[in-house]
């Protein structure tokens, strides 16, 4: 099936490993226009190369932390001066330091997840919605996570993507009217494979095991129904479905989970 995305005009916050990595292979494999977003700008570069590799119409990095003044409008703007407009914006930009609730009392660290995980995305989908309506298109992906609904040593993190499911909806809500969709994906835990390249600015940058031990990474997927660890590509092909002006033409203000049913919001 075609699910309409050759030469889609596609932004991807956070897209320089792991998720982010995983979604722009995806649309570059449709043979989309893809613009790679990411603080990192060699994992930025690298990931844009790959993309062209695999067959997108167009790739390119944009360096940018995401919490500085104008972020977001100076990604939309790139794309828009690039290709002329923007189809799929998805906010994928995140970042967690697990603790226990009770013990993370630093400010500072609760105002760095908020502006890395809700404000990126709040900014990057304010500039978007200007082209959107314009054209009378476009489609907003918002990536928040199982810890949306509530799990253990994710209180903060969890409370950021949990905020995103619901400006999603108002955004579904009160833009619908002008053919924009918003909807959310919601991923159960992803590790990066073992060969693949993160960078120093990820989350995973001091290895898998700085976050989630082996005893806790198959803790999480006994919980699962279909018992095995999502991958990226998983994600990805989420977010290219619930993105497709074909087939997801009437979702929106929906939250699937993608974690093998660690979660069924």
């Amino acid at each position: 099936m075609d699910l309409g995305h050759a030469d889609a005009r596609v932004v991807v916050t956070g897209a320089g490993a792991n998720i982010g990595r995983g979604i722009a292979q995806c649309f570059a494999r449709e043979g989309a226009r893809i613009l790679v977003v990411d603080i990192d700008a060699e994992r930025a570069e690298a990931v844009a190369e790959e993309a062209l590799g695999l067959g997108a119409a167009d790739a390119r990095a944009h360096a940018v932390d995401l919490t500085t003044e104008g972020a977001g409008t100076a990604v939309i703007a790139a794309c828009v001066e690039a290709w002329g407009g923007v189809d799929v914006l998805v906010n994928n930009a995140g970042w967690s330091e697990p603790g226990w609730f009770a013990q993370q009392t630093d400010r500072g660290l609760w105002r760095k997840t908020v502006e890395v995980n809700l404000f990126s995305a709040i900014d990057c989908t304010q500039a978007a919605l200007g082209p959107m309506r314009a054209a009378g298109a476009g489609c907003v992906v918002f990536i928040s996570s199982d810890s949306a609904f509530g799990t253990i040593r994710q209180g903060i993190y969890g409370a950021t993507k949990a905020g995103m499911i619901a400006l999603a909806r108002t955004v579904a809500r009160e833009h619908g009217r002008h053919g924009i969709r918003s909807n959310v994906v919601a991923p159960g835990l992803v590790v990066p494979p073992d060969d693949a390249p993160v960078g120093a600015h990820s989350v995973w940058a001091a290895g898998t095991d700085a976050l989630f031990t082996a005893d806790q990474v198959e803790s999480v997927v006994r919980t699962q129904a279909l018992r095995r660890l999502t991958t990226p590509d998983d994600i990805g092909h989420a977010v290219l479905w619930i993105s497709s002006p074909v087939a997801a033409r009437q979702v929106t203000g929906q939250v699937v989970a993608v974690g093998g049913g660690s979660t069924m919001p």
